[in-house]
């Protein structure tokens, strides 16, 4: 077997992922906390006011990032669930379910820095555009997960149940991605592009990659703090989980 494949196997095991997870939970905040701040100050202090938009533009720092990590954390929830629904793994259950509430927040701050955005530019805080309807219907998909899972007591039903209504519902992000190309929007097209030329000037791109990399290490932590909260509520009562209480390595 080689060492990445033990390692996976490792993984899956409660006491080492429990040690793995409050290793690296910590560090992953610190460093997305630290990106993020860079990133802001970029945004706030470097980068000169759009020539059509004025400083209002900046708040794309927050809205892109964050409407990028609404629908990556989805995909990523979904995956996690097809994984524990076809293997069975325990461990893929929790993860999965651990996705759902920084998925919903960065979903809620998509759309509550959407419309702050949307007022001056489009003169009304809210239009049902294609856009911003079908990231409106994601935010309920991740509070029907969220629901689904606190619904059920059996922790492995609940995770099953609510991880099919995420594999079922990552049929709406390409819904979301193409929206904007299928239907006439208020809506702007793509102006940002991972892979190519973007429609930005070079200055202002950036502090944006700065917040990219600060959101997602930020999840990180997040991901893996609840999921061993979920953990260690799952082991409650093992050897373990009883020597970790009383402050032995387990």
């Amino acid at each position: 077997m080689s060492p990445l494949i033990r390692w996976f196997h490792q993984l899956g095991s409660p006491p080492y992922f429990d040690a793995f997870a409050a290793r690296w939970a910590p560090w992953a905040y610190l460093s997305g906390l630290l990106a993020i701040a860079i990133g802001v100050y970029g945004a706030l202090w470097q980068v000169p006011a759009d020539y059509q938009q004025g400083d209002s533009f900046r708040i794309l720092y927050i809205h892109v990032p964050s409407a990028w990590m609404s629908m990556g954390i989805f995909a990523l929830m979904a995956l996690y669930s097809a994984i524990a629904l076809v293997w069975r793994i325990k461990l893929c259950e929790i993860l999965a379910m651990a996705c759902a509430p920084p998925g919903a927040a960065f979903t809620a701050v998509t759309l509550a820095t959407g419309a702050i955005w949307g007022k001056p530019m489009w003169g009304t805080w809210w239009s049902w555009d294609p856009r911003l309807t079908t990231e409106l219907i994601l935010l309920f998909l991740y509070l029907g997960v969220m629901g689904l899972y606190a619904a059920i007591d059996d922790r492995r039903n609940a995770a099953r149940a609510a991880g099919l209504l995420a594999i079922v519902g990552v049929a709406l992000l390409p819904v979301i991605r193409w929206s904007v190309v299928w239907w006439n929007s208020l809506h702007q097209g793509q102006t940002i592009v991972l892979f190519g030329k973007s429609h930005m000037d070079p200055s202002m791109l950036p502090p944006l990659w700065w917040m990219v990399a600060g959101t997602h290490l930020w999840f990180i932590g997040s991901l893996l703090a609840r999921a061993r909260a979920d953990n260690l509520r799952r082991e409650a009562g093992k050897h373990w989980t009883t020597r970790l209480a009383c402050g032995d390595t387990p």
